[in-house]
C-alpha cells in the first residue's frame, strides 16, 4: 500500500505541475505575428546592418509593424522588395543603390608626401602625423578598410583608390562606415552625374596636391540650365532632384572631376 500511495501522490504532484504549465503556457504565450515570420523567411539573413536595424529579426520586425519600408532591406534588392511588399499587400518604391567613391586621386594624379609600406588601415593612416601619404588631406588612402568589411566582394583597390563595382554592390553601406575621409556615400543606381572629388581646399591647394581634383572655378554652376549645381566650401556639387542629365556640368568642367556614370 505505501508504494501505491507514493504512485498515487507522484502522479497527483505531476498532473498539478502539468495543468499549471499548461495555464501558464496561455497566459504568457506570446502571439506570433505571422507577416512578421513570412518577411523575415523572405530577408536574406545576411544581418549586414545596411537597414539600419540590428539584424534581419529586427528588419522583420519594423517592416510587420509599419516603421520601415518593404524595400528597406539593400541586400535582397528588388526581388527581395518584392516579395515583402505583397505579403505586406502594399506598393513599394524599389530604388536600386550603390556606394560610390568620391574621389579621382588614383597613383597617377594624386601625389604623394612620402612612400609608405606596410600594413597599416585607413583608420590608422589618418592618426599617424600628415594622415597618411596621400598629400591631398581629403583622398582616399587606398590602404583597403573598406574592401576587409565588403561581404560581396564589391570594391577593389585599383591604382592606389577605391573602385566600386556596381553589378556587385549591395549598397548595403559597410564600406561607408569603414571609410574614415567619408569618401563613400550610397547613391541611386540611376544617378547620371556626381562630382568625383572631395577636397575642401581652394584651387592652388588643390593643384599642387591632385591634378584630378576640383579647383572651385564656378564653371559647371554658372552653365548648369537648371541650377542643379551648387558650392560649399570650395567643393561643387550636384543637386540630383534638380538635375536633368543633361552633361552640360561635366562637358564645361575644365579639370573633368564631374563624372558620367
Amino acid at each position: 500500500m505505501e508504494i501505491l500511495y507514493a504512485v498515487i501522490v507522484v502522479g497527483g504532484v505531476g498532473l498539478l505541475i502539468g495543468i499549471a504549465l499548461s495555464i501558464a503556457g496561455r497566459v504568457f504565450a506570446v502571439e506570433t505575428n505571422e507577416k512578421e515570420v513570412a518577411i523575415r523567411e523572405a530577408l536574406p539573413g545576411n544581418n549586414c546592418g545596411g537597414c539600419g536595424y540590428p539584424g534581419c529579426d529586427g528588419l522583420a520586425a519594423a517592416i510587420a509593424s509599419g516603421k520601415s519600408d518593404p524595400a528597406a532591406c539593400p541586400v535582397g534588392g528588388a526581388e527581395t522588395a518584392k516579395i515583402i511588399s505583397e505579403i505586406m499587400g502594399v506598393e513599394a518604391e524599389i530604388v536600386p543603390k550603390t556606394a560610390y567613391v568620391s574621389c579621382n586621386g588614383d597613383c597617377d594624379k594624386a601625389k604623394e608626401k612620402y612612400n609608405y609600406y606596410g600594413n597599416l588601415s585607413c583608420q590608422d593612416a589618418v592618426n599617424i602625423p600628415g594622415g597618411g601619404a596621400k598629400a591631398c588631406g581629403y583622398g582616399c588612402l587606398g590602404l583597403g578598410s573598406c574592401v576587409q568589411v565588403c561581404e560581396f566582394d564589391a570594391i577593389h583597390i585599383e591604382n592606389g583608390k577605391a573602385v566600386v563595382d556596381p553589378i556587385r554592390c549591395k549598397a548595403c553601406g559597410k564600406c561607408v562606415s569603414a571609410c574614415p575621409k567619408g569618401l563613400i556615400s550610397i547613391i541611386p543606381s540611376d544617378t547620371k552625374y556626381m562630382v568625383k572629388c572631395s577636397s575642401k581646399d581652394k584651387g592652388r591647394d588643390v593643384m599642387s596636391a591632385c591634378s584630378a581634383g576640383c579647383i572651385g572655378c564656378g564653371i559647371c554652376a554658372k552653365n548648369c540650365p537648371h541650377d542643379a549645381v551648387e558650392f560649399e566650401y570650395n567643393l561643387a556639387w550636384i543637386h540630383q532632384e534638380k538635375c536633368q542629365k543633361c552633361g552640360i556640368c561635366a562637358e564645361k568642367c575644365p579639370k573633368k572631376v564631374i563624372e558620367q556614370l
